[in-house]
């Protein structure tokens, strides 16, 4: 699609800040009903344990609270959260119960529920619920969970659910007839994302239409609907999900969680509204984790340092439980572990497992982040000992664009290919903007007592594929509403849909009214707003619609004129006879009905770019300053340079702290550290100031009429492989070889001293 006016491409403000900076924004905790209970979560303080009572006799007996729900309520049936996305059925057995019952896995596990008049009512029952549990060793680390001497789930016979393969070619035998070969081992620590704004619902039960109301939806309203429906023992039709705004999701927000049944539930069985508001505390203990993985890979490569082969052996702690999207971080490293790299042969072998932590699950570049940390440490290594430089040896084994469509490991029966791209090109403008020649010339140097070092990284983010729908209204002075089934999430969704809408139906984004997103009473199906989906696939299904609308205008328009409908011209707003007679839009509003659209895809678009990062490391503390960083994406189609320039250097931020700063951390008994932001290190606006993006739109993908790409991830995935190639590069005269992350302060000064111990 070509733009009508100049609404795509444009960098036009966002139209939803507004609302923002005046605070008129509605988040959960802006709620309120009458007669509202108050619910709070009892949680675990046992890693792993057997329950043997939990007794709320004196909870109950405190003035304002009403009633405290258990696992016994629910027993024997005690509903299972199911996996959303690459579900196996070896997976069922590991599902996550929505409150404890007989035994406990994690600590932050809801053991009870508690509704009373107050929030503080609530809260002060909690230490009035006597519980009991036989506790049993916590089980935490890899070597631990493969040995099989604790079983979380002693029925199961096995700590590791499965093991996924992504399968190219003939590795055995691309290695067997390898000049060189290399083996390494890489780890990624456990971290996440952490909203500003942490979960919440506001449950409503109408006895009189027998419909459940959840306020607080995100990312996946129809599928926790149905989720919802189902538990609850009712049709999807009883159940509206409906979407307030949302203080960031990337990733975490937004999917099924047991607080997302047990609301719903209590509201619905004590006949009053419930609402629950997370604290920061549970936002760090039982929001879904993400990113713990280790990974041995190997490298082969021909005498002119040709990739030949690849093979890798992952382990992926999943926490105590698969739930939702606990299997997507697995499968995306077993798929996507060769990046744009043309490498013939390949098998990444996976192994899930769980140990006594907060369940994980997908966090911006699920599975991305992790796996080019891996490849591109390697890759470094490898040119290192070709004797070749590190930007040499990338280009040499690039995907070209003669090549596309390029495969990607099949993964059980599902494979997928690279749509379109010119990896070398964005290199080249990377290299170009960063000021290679000059600034690698300071690789290992030391200035000023601090070791400089330069490093460039490529990527692919695939995204985009499935199905979504919308619904459009021809408002009678003119205007056009808009629904769409994808999530409002932080990234500007409400303005991209009204600049595409706008240049779909040929009219200024002042006849665009505001967008509405989300909610299950807007439109038929949705799918919702993750893997960076929202443009390709809502976009996708609005021009879908625009088209119908603009027939059914012309039709009526037709009618009114005594002509054709394809003499009807429909222009600025108004539709022209061929004789020159005019009649707006409006005119045909209360003739046209809504008008639904759709798109729907099995092939995924794949953005793609390159980073560089210029370091400077402290020796005598082993802090790391981010002295320039660039990044260059080609998106295939910008709908808009603002927000998408928001998008990556923000992932870029959150890359760069769960890098160097982020950090899950859990003791030998299995509680967590690392359970407020004086331990959980987050960036700062000041942290990294000097980061350059460019966006480019070379290469529209096939699979869309937008020619969109997804974009809100491509930010994030290069830069832990970026970041640990620099500070390797700065302190090569010590041999360091940064090869866990994060790259903290402390670890890096102990990799240094490490290093001159040894020397």
């Amino acid at each position: 699609m070509k733009a009508v006016n100049a609404l795509i491409g444009a960098p036009i403000e966002r139209r939803e800040d507004m609302r923002f900076l005046r605070g008129q924004g509605i988040y959960v905790g802006d709620l309120t009903r009458p007669d509202m209970l108050h619910a709070v979560v009892l949680r675990s303080s046992v890693a792993h344990g057997h329950i043997r009572r939990i007794d709320a006799t004196r909870a109950l007996a405190l003035n304002g609270v009403v009633a405290v729900v258990t696992g016994a309520d629910l027993a024997p049936d005690v509903p299972k959260i199911a996996l959303r996305l690459d579900p196996l059925p070896e997976f069922k057995a590991f599902e996550q119960p929505v409150i404890a019952y007989r035994k406990v896995r994690y600590v932050g596990e809801p053991l009870a529920l508690v509704l009373a008049e107050t929030a503080a009512q609530a809260e002060d029952a909690l230490d009035l619920i006597d519980v009991e549990i036989d506790a049993l060793p916590a089980m935490l680390e890899r070597d631990d969970a493969l040995k099989g001497d604790v079983l979380l789930f002693e029925e199961n016979g096995t700590n590791s659910p499965a093991t996924i393969s992504g399968i190219r070619g003939d590795v055995e035998a691309a290695f067997a007839g390898a000049f060189y070969t290399r083996k390494e081992r890489f780890r990624v620590h456990r971290h996440s994302a952490v909203p500003m704004e942490t979960r919440g619902l506001l449950a409503e039960w109408n006895p009189a239409t027998e419909v459940m109301t959840v306020h607080g939806a995100a990312k996946v309203p129809f599928h926790n609907r149905a989720a919802v429906a189902a538990h609850l023992g009712l049709s999807e039709d009883q159940v509206v999900m409906v979407e307030n705004d949302v203080g960031g999701g990337f990733g975490v927000r937004g999917e099924f969680y047991p607080e997302d049944f047990l609301v719903p539930y209590a509201a619905r069985r004590f006949g009053r509204p419930v609402k629950w508001l997370e604290d920061r505390r549970e936002n760090l203990l039982a929001t879904n984790h993400a990113r713990e993985a280790e990974c041995e890979i190997e490298i082969a490569c021909d005498r002119d340092a040709t990739i030949i082969g690849l093979r890798a052996k992952s382990t992926v702690h999943v926490g105590a439980y698969l739930r939702t999207t606990g299997s997507t971080p697995a499968r995306n490293i077993a798929q996507v572990i060769p990046g744009p790299y043309r490498i013939e042969n390949v098998r990444s072998d996976v192994t899930l497992l769980v140990t006594n932590k907060t369940p994980s699950g997908t966090y911006r570049g699920p599975g991305r982040y992790e796996s080019d940390f891996f490849r591109e440490r390697m890759l470094d290594l490898a040119a290192a000992d070709f004797k070749l430089d590190q930007v040499e040896f990338r280009r040499r084994n690039l995907v070209r664009e003669s090549d596309m469509p390029w495969s990607m490991p099949t993964v059980g029966k599902v494979s997928s290919e690279t749509d379109s791209g010119d990896y070398e090109t964005t290199l080249d403008r990377c290299l170009e903007e960063f000021n290679w020649p000059q600034t690698s010339a300071l690789k290992g140097k030391q200035i000023d007592g601090r070791f400089h070092g330069v490093a460039v990284g490529c990527y692919v983010e695939g995204a985009g594929s499935g199905r979504e729908s919308v619904r459009i209204k021809l408002e009678s002075d003119g205007a056009v509403s808009v629904f769409t089934g994808s999530s409002a999430i932080g990234q500007g969704l409400e303005t991209v849909v009204a600049q595409i809408a706008g240049d779909a139906l040929g009219l200024p984004l002042s006849a665009i009214r505001p967008v509405q997103h989300g909610s299950t009473n807007l439109v038929k199906d949705g799918v919702g707003s993750f893997s960076s989906r929202s443009v390709v696939m809502g976009g996708s299904a609005l021009l879908d619609a625009a088209t119908k609308l603009k027939a059914e205008i012309s039709r009526a328009a037709a009618l009114r004129f005594g002509c054709a409908d394809e003499d009807v011209r429909l222009v600025d707003g108004e539709a022209v006879a061929p004789d020159g007679r005019v009649m707006p839009f409006g005119e045909f509003a209360a003739g046209i009905p809504p008008i639904d659209g759709s798109f729907s895809s099995t092939k995924r678009t794949y953005s793609y770019g390159a980073h560089a990062a210029h370091v400077a490391v402290d020796p005598k503390t082993g802090g790391v300053e981010i002295v320039s960083y660039v990044a260059v994406e080609d998106v295939g189609r910008i709908i808009n340079p603002h927000t998408l320039h928001g998008q990556c250097v923000g992932a870029i931020v959150q890359g760069l702290g769960g890098t160097l700063l982020e950090q899950f951390v859990y003791d030998d008994g299995g509680q967590m550290v690392a359970g407020s932001f004086a331990d959980y290190l987050l960036p700062t606006a000041t942290d990294f100031p000097h980061i350059k993006v460019v966006a480019l739109e070379l290469k529209p993908s096939p699979t869309n009429p937008l020619g969109a790409k997804g974009a809100g991830e491509g930010g994030i995935i290069p830069v832990g492989g970026v970041i640990a190639n620099a500070v390797a590069s700065a302190l090569s005269s010590f041999g360091v070889m940064p090869n866990e992350l994060p790259l903290s302060p402390s670890r890096v000064w102990a990799m240094i001293e490490a290093a001159q111990t040894t020397a």
